[in-house]
């Protein structure tokens, strides 16, 4: 933050909230988020052509399945029917992690790389809600009776899960820090 001249408190200038990657950085969250998008789009438009609803195909029988339903709710067929409420809160945090991963002050290539993940699988699930009114989703794990999910789902989860990773892998090393301080 810069005092300006004549002025008691301190002014934030944009640039100074920005921070400065270089562009193989863009070009990284970039195709991340796209070919995350294409490839979920690309299996839910050959789901959509090869199944009927709720018809089943067995890769392995009894653990996992391509089984065509549509999901009107949000993640893994939570809150069903509410739409809307769930399209705004998405389109908001999306543009929240898009603004994040541009301009934002990611401590790390693992941050950012599953906050991309996390906004790909979103904006491809985005797109079936707008387009069509519901979630297409194909993958049926049997061996846990788990819920039908797609590819965006896979993207949202395994982004989360190296998030987490990435906070604990920090956290370790500020603990490896401290401690070395404190010696």
């Amino acid at each position: 933050m810069k005092k300006r001249k004549g002025e008691k408190g301190y002014m934030i200038k944009l640039p100074d909230l920005i921070k400065k990657k270089k562009p193989l950085d863009y070009t990284l969250y970039t195709l991340i988020i796209v070919v995350g998008i294409v490839l979920d789009q690309l299996t839910k438009y050959l789901t959509v052509t090869l199944l009927e609803l709720y018809e089943t195909h067995p890769i392995i029988e009894g653990v996992i399945h391509f089984t065509r339903v549509h999901n009107t709710g949000a993640a893994f067929g939570s809150m069903k029917d509410a739409r809307w409420i769930f399209m705004i809160v998405s389109t908001a945090t999306i543009i929240l992690m898009l603004a994040y991963l541009y301009f934002g002050h990611a401590s790390n290539r693992l941050y950012e790389v599953s906050i991309a993940m996390v906004i790909s699988g979103g904006i491809g699930n985005m797109i079936d809600r707008i387009a069509l009114g519901y979630v297409v989703d194909f993958i049926d794990f049997r061996l846990i009776n788990f819920a039908v999910f797609n590819g965006a789902d896979s993207f949202v989860c395994v982004g989360a899960g190296l998030l987490i990773l990435a906070l604990v892998l920090e956290m370790i090393e500020e603990s490896k820090s401290k401690q070395g301080k404190a010696k």
